[in-house]
């Protein structure tokens, strides 16, 4: 198993569109109230965890992301850098659709068991090995302690990778918001205000 540097992994705040259950993938809808709530949960998480003074922080450039990044990290002064690779699924046709408009237009999806593998079947979008294989190699790029501002699917994706777990086991790992993922030495804890 590859070892990584420690991380501290955030998804971002809540947003409009997942208020909605509304997929965004590649394109973007604004924090709400509650996303910056959550945002401001994950800076006072970040405030006690120990993150180094030298630890980098890097943000998808999406910018529901990149705005919880800058209120999270705001307590640590760190800069903060952005990589296309942290970016969510792209789900391909599928963006901007409702769950319900996919659901009622799709019987695999209504039918699919598992919450996330589903999205790797959007007509134009991103596979699976496609994500990991951009997922892989920001990972293994990283060389120090790190603070990594991302995805849903991007946080699970990267946490199995690390963790040394299946790639299509994103199910295993938990997700959300409001939160931060410690990763050290092949173990993860969920950091909560």
């Amino acid at each position: 198993m590859t070892t990584y540097p420690e991380l501290w992994v955030l998804r971002h705040g809540e947003t409009e569109w997942n208020a909605e259950e509304r997929l965004q993938g590649h394109l973007d809808s604004a924090l709400t109230p509650t996303g910056l709530a959550q945002a401001r949960a994950q800076g006072d998480i970040l405030a006690q965890a120990g993150v180094p003074k030298d630890a980098r922080v890097l943000s998808s450039p999406s910018p529901r992301a990149l705005r919880t990044a800058e209120i999270a990290v705001n307590t640590l002064g760190l800069p903060i850098e952005t990589d296309p690779r942290l970016m969510e699924i792209d789900l391909g046709q599928w963006q901007g659709m409702t769950l319900a408009e996919l659901r009622a237009g799709n019987p695999s999806i209504r039918a699919a068991t598992d919450p996330h593998l589903w999205k790797f079947l959007a007509p134009g979008g991103e596979t699976l090995g496609q994500m990991a294989a951009r997922v892989e190699a920001f990972l293994d790029d990283l060389t120090c302690p790190s603070v990594l501002v991302t995805h849903g699917v991007t946080s699970r994706l990267l946490r199995c990778i690390v963790l040394g777990r299946a790639r299509a086991d994103l199910s295993s790992v938990p997700g959300g918001q409001g939160v931060v993922h410690h990763l050290r030495d092949g173990s993860a804890t969920i950091l909560t205000a």
